[in-house]
């Protein structure tokens, strides 16, 4: 059993505050001890979509960055490539967008390193005990850092029913083709009687799989990937998702890719959990609609517990199931799996910080 801290808002006003209540326990109880002197730190997070994203706020990356600096060792940003374009499907207009989203130097003491290179494919394969696979192919830097900590911001999910640290892991830190891997059950359709032609989709498609027929949309079932991005441009309902058939296996991937992940940076990690701007969609999208009161901050070892910690807590201050607040989808085959497979620890013991 894996102990989770937890230090609830109670009050603090703004995030310079809980951040500085974080730099604190770290300090307190010695949770930053795995990173040593002149260690490479991988400080792994997610930049947003737009400012009106819930992203986590440079000041946790600061916060985080001046703890390791301490230490002697040398830390950096680093994020992945998206499937899907828009502000981050290569390196040079990810690194541009997160600079504008306020994660520049000045602000944070960190330079901006992706993990997976220009284009999203320098990747190594992990080999791992899976059920669906054997190898993970991982975005090729976190091979490289000695040190490695993983920033989350706990939000729902349309596909994977939230997204936390094993989400941050499994597809924030894969390859592209590791991301294509988990994509590709998840193949939509376009409803002809739906569809208004308006060309979002066709013009968002990262593969060029959705052409414009006389009548509506048309995707390609060999072409497309699975990555969703049809499914969050079009405003008029008109793709459609056979979930029963995708969301258990999507999962799943995530948390064997996860799996891989941790097996490389293992007693040389810690993640760091936000509860903080919970938000229906995952920061991909460009807005957030709250479902939850601010909560706190939550920090571990483990991956595992962290999310079984973090969708226990959201659920109890709620007074509802995450599907209720979310997506109307099973949303517990992350951590469920994670069990069956031996990965990480769902039972937890909470330490609530006074």
């Amino acid at each position: 059993m894996s102990k989770v801290y937890f230090i609830p808002v109670n009050g603090i006003s703004s995030d310079e505050a809980l951040a500085q209540k974080l730099a604190e326990l770290l300090e307190s109880e010695n949770l930053l001890d795995f990173i040593a002197d002149k260690d490479m730190v991988a400080v792994k997070t997610h930049f947003g979509e737009s400012p009106k994203s819930g992203f986590p706020r440079p000041v946790f990356l600061k916060t985080v960055g001046d703890l390791v600096k301490g230490k002697g060792a040398l830390p950096f940003m680093t994020e992945t490539s998206t499937l899907y374009k828009g502000n981050r499907n290569n390196a040079v207009v990810h690194t541009e967008h997160a600079i504008k989203q306020g994660f520049d130097y000045a602000s944070t003491g960190m330079s901006i390193i992706m993990a997976d290179g220009l284009y999203g494919d320098e990747e190594s394969d992990v080999k791992i005990n899976g059920r669906i696979y054997d190898s993970v192919k991982i975005a090729s830097l976190l091979l490289k850092s000695q040190s490695f900590v993983c920033i989350s911001h706990f939000t729902g999910h349309l596909v994977a029913g939230f997204g936390a640290a094993l989400k941050n892991l499994g597809m924030g830190c894969a390859s592209r083709r590791g991301k294509m891997v988990q994509h590709s059950t998840a193949k939509p359709v376009i409803s002809e009687s739906r569809c208004t032609m308006c060309n979002q989709c066709v013009i968002w498609c990262p593969t060029e799989a959705i052409t414009m027929k006389e009548k509506s949309a048309l995707i390609d079932q060999d072409t497309c990937i699975g990555c969703g991005e049809c499914l969050a441009v079009c405003r008029f309902d008109a793709v459609k998702y056979n979930w029963g058939a995708t969301y258990e296996d999507l999962q799943k991937k995530v948390v064997e890719h996860a799996m891989g992940v941790h097996k490389v940076t293992e007693n040389k990690s810690i993640y760091i959990t936000l509860l903080t701007r919970i938000s229906k969609d995952c920061d991909c999208m460009p807005a957030y609609e709250n479902i939850c009161p601010d909560l706190g901050v939550l920090i571990s070892f483990d991956p595992v517990s962290i999310d079984a910690a973090a969708i226990d807590l959201v659920e109890k201050h709620s007074g509802k199931k995450l599907s209720q607040m979310a997506y109307d989808i099973p949303y517990m085959f992350q951590v469920d799996y994670a069990r069956e497979i031996g990965f990480g620890a769902p039972d937890y013991e909470l330490v609530e910080v006074k």
